[in-house]
C-alpha cells in the first residue's frame, strides 16, 4: 500500500511541477522522454550515495556495470566480463 501512497505523491508533484511550467498533460514526446530519463538517472543516486557512505569509490567500470545498464535498460557487455577472465587467467 506504501507503494501506492509514495506513487500517487510523487504524481501530485510532477502534476504541479507540470502546471507550473505550463506544459500540458500528458507532456509532449520529447519532454516525457527527457522526464523519463531524469527518473532513470535520478535512480542511481541512491545507491552511489549508500556506496560512498560505506567508503567505497565510485569507479567507472562500478557505474558501467551498476548504473548504466539500469539507465539504459541492456545488461553490461559481456566482453567486459570476458576481459576480466582473460586478466585473471593470465595473471595466473
Amino acid at each position: 500500500m506504501k507503494v501506492y501512497v509514495v506513487s500517487l505523491a510523487a504524481g501530485l508533484l510532477v502534476g504541479l511541477i507540470y502546471a507550473l511550467m505550463q506544459v500540458r498533460s500528458p507532456a509532449p514526446p520529447a519532454i516525457a522522454l527527457v522526464g523519463l530519463l531524469g527518473m532513470l538517472i535520478g535512480e542511481q543516486i541512491v545507491p552511489a550515495v549508500k556506496r560512498i557512505a560505506s567508503g567505497e569509490p565510485i569507479t567507472a567500470a562500478w557505474l558501467r556495470s551498476e548504473c548504466v545498464p539500469k539507465i539504459i535498460g541492456v545488461d553490461a557487455k559481456p566482453v567486459l566480463l570476458a576481459q576480466q577472465q582473460d586478466q585473471q587467467e593470465s595473471a595466473r
